[in-house]
């Protein structure tokens, strides 16, 4: 006799499913897990967890993030979820992983992506739901990168509020991906079966180009779970510098009735910053994290991993770009100057731009989407060019970036412009002018269609949402 509680699991619809009670549900058994974390109580983690995996909210919350991340591919229809989450468990299999490699900032370097199946999918994103809790109670306040309710933004406002009254010696590094699996794995100390599972996949390898290749180090990019991982191999960078700095140093040309100061750190996935007001001190910051990176089987990357000062000393760079920002501080009068913490003027003024390389990354991004669709009607270019525009002023909104968005509209023109010269060849600037701009009800003159379909430029889309 069929069992008429599955035969319901089985028959329900995305819209049959109260997404209310399936968030609160897991939301619950989280909240616990961050708690018994937070205090220590391995035991009660581990039940938890296993209590978790097993639970049908997960289940489904873990599967309705598969498919809502890959809308339009070849994914299930939203109507078989619930028969599609019931047939996910931690099982200890996993596929290969398929490898492609997108494009760098820089032109010369490509970055591995693995896409996983859709099954190891939404089984790796059921594993995160497990895990990230217990993981966020022990995580470093200063780490940012890929963690729930953080964002580049909040690293550069952290950095912000540390340097805007002194000036620091950085060491501005990044990481060279190549983890010791089996040190993760130690790192991770979780249950049998998660150990197990996650060792799985580690291992699975990679397909490119119909060739299998053996994963033997380091975690595949592109899985839901490996930014989680990743920051789990990284975690105690902040706490081993802490541990080294904790007294007071002489070594470092410190003299003894002086407080020392520890450095000040901060990280975004394998990207970080070391402050510090001694060049010594960073130096020997710099030893000890190679020695402590050295022990999860990674390593600083030499050509993105170099030692500046925010205001200058005539010796090192001035200043740094840190997640496509610009940090650097400006000698000023005292009008403009910075003030210390009793009102006395720095006479230097702490400034975060958009980095420069950002800035032609952007130019090109516009330039290829515009020679793109140049035989495209404005309607089409100005609904490809809006939501590239949207996203990079919004990323930018909160740092001085007022002249970098004028400049950016003013290269927009003169792109657009010889898109429309390339649509209305022998006629002139002034009747190309006169067919793709006009008045925008009293805002200016505006790239727009003849029904009135505007292109909101650098400007106007600053702050502006989806």
């Amino acid at each position: 006799m069929t069992n008429t509680s599955e035969t319901t699991t089985v028959e329900m619809k995305w819209s049959d499913i109260n997404w209310k009670s399936v968030n609160r549900a897991v939301f619950r058994l989280q909240k616990r897990i961050y708690k018994a974390s937070l205090n220590g109580d391995t035991k009660t983690v581990r039940k938890l967890q296993k209590l978790l995996v097993k639970s049908k909210s997960a289940k489904l919350l873990a599967v309705s993030k598969v498919i809502q991340d890959n809308r339009g591919k070849n994914t299930p229809g939203m109507d078989g979820i619930a028969k599609i989450a019931q047939k996910i468990q931690l099982d200890g299999k996993a596929k290969s992983v398929r490898r492609i490699e997108i494009p760098q900032s820089s032109k010369q370097e490509k970055r591995p992506l693995g896409i996983p199946t859709m099954e190891d999918w939404a089984k790796q994103s059921l594993a995160k739901i497990a895990l990230e809790p217990e993981w966020e109670a022990k995580f470093e306040d200063n780490s940012y990168g890929f963690r729930p309710g953080r964002c580049a933004k909040d690293a550069i406002a952290a950095i912000y509020s540390d340097i805007k009254r002194t000036s620091y010696y950085v060491l501005n590094a990044e990481i060279e991906q190549c983890f010791d699996q089996r040190r993760l794995l130690d790192k991770l100390n979780t249950y049998p079966a998660m150990r197990h599972q996650i060792k799985v996949w580690l291992k699975a390898g990679v397909m490119e180009k119909d060739v299998f290749y053996k994963t033997e180090n380091g975690i595949p990019k592109g899985g839901v779970i490996s930014p989680l991982l990743a920051n789990i191999a990284l975690h105690g960078m902040q706490e081993v510098l802490q541990e080294e700095f904790s007294e007071k140093y002489t070594t470092y040309g410190i003299q003894p009735d002086i407080n020392f100061n520890p450095p000040l750190f901060h990280r975004y996935a394998d990207n970080f910053v070391i402050l510090h007001e001694s060049k010594k001190v960073i130096e020997k910051c710099q030893e000890i994290i190679n020695d402590w990176l050295e022990n999860m089987g990674l390593k600083l990357k030499d050509s993105t991993t170099r030692i500046a000062h925010t205001l200058g000393d005539g010796k090192v760079q001035t200043g740094f770009d840190y997640l496509g920002f610009n940090v650097r501080q400006y000698s000023v009068k005292d009008i403009n100057s910075a003030t210390d913490g009793n009102g006395n003027k720095l006479g230097f003024k702490t400034l975060i731009k958009p980095a420069k390389e950002a800035i032609k990354r952007h130019t090109r991004v516009l330039k290829h989407t515009i020679r793109l669709y140049r035989n495209a009607p404005q309607e089409k270019l100005i609904e490809m060019l809006t939501p590239k525009i949207r996203e990079w002023c919004n990323y930018y909104d909160s740092v001085v970036s007022s002249r970098v968005f004028a400049k950016m509209d003013n290269i927009l023109y003169h792109q657009l412009l010889r898109w429309g010269y390339y649509r209305t060849p022998m006629q002139g600037k002034k009747h190309t002018v006169n067919k793709y701009w006009g008045v925008d009800k009293g805002k200016g003159w505006k790239f727009i269609t003849p029904d009135g379909k505007v292109l909101r430029n650098h400007k106007e889309s600053r702050g502006v949402g989806e």
